[in-house]
C-alpha cells in the first residue's frame, strides 16, 4: 500500500502505478519469506531489496521506462522509519547505548538496501553489456 501510495506521490503514471505496487509486494513477501527461514532483519531486507532491484530493472526494459520509477517506489517498505525514530527518542532520553544499538542496526538495514539496489543495478548492467556484444 505504501508503494502505491508513494507512486502516486512520485506523479508515477496512472498505467504503472499497479506494476510499482507488484514490484514493492514482491519485495515485501521476499522480506516477509527470508524474515520467518533466517530471523534476521538486515539479510531478509537485503534479499528483498535486490529482489526489488532485479524486479525494476526487468520492468524498466520491458515498459521502457527508467529503472527508477518502479526501484524507487518498491524500497519504500523497506526503509527502516521505525528504526530511525527509535534512534532519535533513545537520543533525546539520554539512554545512549539503546541509541546506538538501534541507530547501529538501522544503518546496517539501510546499507543492505543500498548493497542489494547495487549488486541488482550492476548485474542489469554487465548483463546487458554481454547480450549487446
Amino acid at each position: 500500500m505504501s508503494t502505491i501510495g508513494f507512486s502516486v506521490l512520485f506523479n508515477i503514471p496512472k498505467e504503472l502505478i499497479a506494476k510499482t505496487g507488484f514490484v514493492g509486494g514482491i519485495g515485501w513477501i521476499i522480506f516477509y519469506i527470508t524474515g520467518q527461514y533466517l530471523n534476521n532483519e538486515i539479510i531478509s531486507t537485503f534479499f528483498a531489496a535486490l529482489t526489488v532491484g532485479i524486479f525494476g530493472e526487468l520492468f524498466a526494459r520491458y515498459f521502457k521506462k527508467p529503472a527508477t520509477v518502479f526501484i524507487i517506489p518498491g524500497i519504500i517498505p523497506l526503509v527502516p522509519g521505525a528504526g530511525m525514530y527509535y534512534t532519535m527518542l533513545t537520543l533525546s532520553q539520554k539512554d545512549f547505548y539503546a541509541a546506538a544499538t538501534k541507530g547501529t542496526e538501522t544503518f546496517f538495514i539501510a546499507a543492505a538496501i543500498s548493497t542489494g539496489l547495487i549488486i541488482s543495478t550492476t548485474l542489469s548492467k554487465s548483463i546487458r553489456r554481454v547480450k549487446n556484444k
